[in-house]
This record gives C-alpha cells, structure tokens and sequence, in this order.
C-alpha cells in the first residue's frame, strides 16, 4: 500500500517484521519538485519495540496479513494479561510491558478489544479508538466556573488520570481517546 494510504492502526511489514502504525506525520515539501514526507511511529509487533518509518509519497510498504480475533480482558497478574478468544474460546497471554499502555483503556467489559493473530501466534491487541469508562474520583464541580472551560484531573474506574471539565462528578461514564489519552464527551 502506498504512504499516503496507510492509516493509524494499519499492520505493515517493515524490515520482515510485522509493524503496527501508532502516530503519522506528513511532511509538506517546502521547494518545487520536493517529496512529500510520511513519518510513522509504529511497534514491532514481535518484539515490541518502537520503530520510525519515513517514507516518500511515491514509496510503499507491504500490509501484514493478520487474523483479528475479537477478544476479552480476563484478568491480569504480575507478568502477563490475559485474554479470551469470544469466537473459540481459546485463551491468549500476553507480556505485561507489550500492551501495559493498552491495558490502561479496556476492563472486562470493553468490547471492541482484537487479539492480532500472525502466524497462529498472538502477538498483540488492538483496542477501540475510544472507550467508555467511569469516573471514580474527582473534585467536586465550584458554583460560578461554567463561564470558562477550566478542567480538573478526574481518576477513572482503570486507574487512568484524565483531564475533564469541571462540571463532571464521580460515577459519571465519559468516553476517552485512546490514542491522546484526553476526554472527548460525556457517554
């Protein structure tokens, strides 16, 4: 697929290795006859390191064929996660430090969550763009702030800390951005 098609979430092969797109960044040519730039952060989904990927707008990289399993969080302990397969029942572990950034987004609840299958190995997940969780705890809401858009760290049910507006309170479901981290709405 060319540069300019791949998305955030896309699975490439990079090097031999299977790459999962994080952030993009295009650069815009400041001269005539100048290529355009696709900066990619990805992960190597084998070992689980960052990888930057730099391509010209011309230049292409191939998809990984992988198998995306819908999956559920089961449990975690002090190595590993634990996921269940919804389709056969068949249960993936995980290392804790390769999905610890998504862990921090999905509960058992969370539908949406894929086991990335590649080769009849489980080497990753790939969570929602935004989830819904509840707030446990925050400030409570001042008389008279609404005026301005001032916002307050609210902790949520994952042990997360957002930035939310003021006037949320505990026990509230907001939906958060899994990719930046920040507060979207209200669920």
């Amino acid at each position: 697929m060319l540069a300019k098609e791949i998305k955030t979430g896309t699975a490439v092969v990079y090097n031999d290795q299977p790459c999962l797109i994080r952030t993009i960044t295009v650069q815009s040519p400041s001269a005539r006859g100048a290529a355009t730039l696709y900066k990619y952060r990805a992960t190597n989904l084998t070992t689980g390191q960052k990888v930057d990927i730099t391509l010209k707008g011309g230049e292409s990289l191939d998809e990984a064929d992988f198998e995306r399993k819908p999956v559920k969080l089961m449990y975690t302990d002090s190595e590993f996660g634990h996921f269940l397969d919804q389709e056969d029942y068949n249960q993936y572990s995980l290392p804790l430090d390769s999905v610890s950034e998504d862990l921090q987004y999905i509960t058992e609840e969370t539908e949406g969550v894929l086991a990335m299958i590649y080769n009849d190995v489980c080497i990753g997940i790939q969570i929602p763009l935004t989830v819904e969780l509840k707030v446990t705890q925050c400030d409570p809401a001042a008389k008279g702030n609404s005026a301005t858009s001032r916002t307050k760290p609210a902790t949520l049910q994952t042990n997360i800390v957002v930035q939310v507006p003021e006037y949320l309170a505990a026990g509230e479901t907001i939906k958060v951005d899994t990719q930046t981290g920040k507060f979207l709405s209200r669920a």
